[in-house]
C-alpha cells in the first residue's frame, strides 16, 4: 500500500504541475485575445480527476485490494506511458496547451508530434491512465466508475474543442 499511495501522490503532484503550466498558459492566451469555450464542464473534469485519485486510494484501503504482480506491473507501465503521452502533448502544444479550452485567434492548428496522427491525443492518455492507474492495485470499481464518468465528460469536451477549433479556423458559424 505504501508504494501505491506514493504513486497516487506522485500523480497528484503531476496534476498540480499541470495546473501551474495551465495557469501560465491561460494568462499568455488571454493576453493574445484567447477565448474560453465550454467553461461549464470544467468542474466535472476536475471532480473526475480528484475522484480517480481519491477513489483508487479509498478502494485499495477500504476494500483491501491486493497487488497482483502481473496486473500491477503491466498497469503501471501503461500509466507511465500515458504520462509520457500527456507530456508529449503538453510539450508539442507549448503555450497553447491548457486544462481549459482556450483558443487564441489566428493561430494555425498544431499538426506535429502526436497531433500528426490524432486530433486529441491527450484524451488517449486520459482514458488509458483512468483504467491503468487504479488497476495497479486492482481497484476495478474506481477504474470502471472513472471510465464511465470520463467518457461522458470527454464526449462533451471533445465536441466543445472541435467546435472551438472549427470556429477559430472559420469553418463554422459563431
Amino acid at each position: 500500500m505504501i508504494g501505491f499511495t506514493l504513486l497516487i501522490a506522485l500523480v497528484g503532484a503531476e496534476r498540480i504541475a499541470e495546473l501551474i503550466v495551465a495557469r501560465r498558459n491561460q494568462a499568455w492566451a488571454r493576453s493574445r485575445g484567447g477565448v474560453e469555450y465550454g467553461r461549464g464542464h470544467y468542474p466535472g473534469i476536475v471532480a473526475a480527476q480528484v475522484g480517480l485519485l481519491g477513489g483508487a486510494l479509498l478502494e485499495a484501503r477500504l476494500l483491501d485490494r491486493p497487488f497482483v504482480p502481473i496486473l500491477g506491473w503491466s498497469m503501471l507501465a501503461l500509466a507511465v506511458l500515458a504520462q509520457g503521452l500527456r507530456w508529449w502533448c503538453i510539450a508539442t502544444l507549448g503555450r497553447r496547451w491548457n486544462t481549459r479550452v482556450i483558443i487564441v485567434p489566428h493561430l494555425p492548428l498544431v499538426d506535429r508530434g502526436p497531433y500528426r496522427r490524432l486530433r486529441h491525443p491527450n484524451y488517449v492518455a486520459v482514458v488509458v491512465e483512468g483504467v491503468a492507474l487504479p488497476l495497479v492495485h486492482t481497484c476495478w470499481i474506481t477504474a470502471l466508475l472513472f471510465t464511465v464518468v470520463n467518457l461522458g465528460l470527454l464526449r462533451i469536451r471533445i465536441r466543445t474543442e472541435n467546435t472551438a477549433l472549427n470556429h477559430a479556423a472559420g469553418t463554422t458559424p459563431a
